[in-house]
This record gives structure tokens, sequence and C-alpha cells, in this order.
């Protein structure tokens, strides 16, 4: 299992477990995420507050469950980067596909019913 999952109000917590987001886990990732999509779950927050590492294939991932929750009527939001992955969302603009809060709490309160 990557993710570990709590409810927040209105919004699913999906905290990845793995401290490196590589090849690895990209796939396994990808599969818990739709998962939790086809389960209902319409507001996910994807929590990297245990990640130091992230690579592209892990972000292709995280891009594919996007395309796949549009459709679905659900949005992944993202919480808890470091600054050094936040960077790197913000140099190749994933920033502009996802939201992305600093705390996961911050995130799960900025649901709109």
């Amino acid at each position: 299992m990557i993710l570990t999952t709590t409810t927040n109000k209105s919004a699913l917590i999906a905290r990845l477990e793995a401290k490196e987001a590589n090849l690895t886990v990209a796939d396994d990732f990808k599969e818990e995420l739709v998962a939790l999509i086809d389960k209902g779950n319409r507001f996910i927050v994807v929590n990297f507050e245990n990640v130091v590492y992230v690579d592209s294939s892990f972000l292709g991932a995280l891009v594919s469950s996007l395309k796949y929750a549009i459709p679905n009527q659900a949005d992944i939001v993202i919480a808890g980067l470091n600054k050094d992955i936040f960077a790197l969302f913000q140099l190749i603009r994933l920033d502009k596909a996802f939201k992305i809060y600093t705390t996961a709490n911050e995130a799960a309160a900025s649901k709109t019913l």
C-alpha cells in the first residue's frame, strides 16, 4: 500500500507512505488513486509530507490520475510538498495543473460544498 487514507470534512486525505516517489511505486500509486476515485471519492488530497524525492515517472502517474479524475467529476489537490519538490512542480508548471496547499488540513478546508 502506497497510500494511507483519512477523511477530513468532505475530503479524502491520501498520505504517501514512500519516502521516494519514483518508478518503483508509480504504477501502484496510480492504481490506488484510481481505485479511490472509483469508490466515489470526489475530493482527494494527496499528502506529500513524508516524501523527500520525486521522479518523472511518478509525476506522470500523478498527471495520469488527474486525467482520470476530471471526467469522473473528481478533483485531486496536492499538500505537504517540501521546498525542493515544490520548486520542481513550479519548474515543470504542475502548479498550474494542481492546486497546492501547505498542509493536508488546509487543503481539506478549501473544499467547497
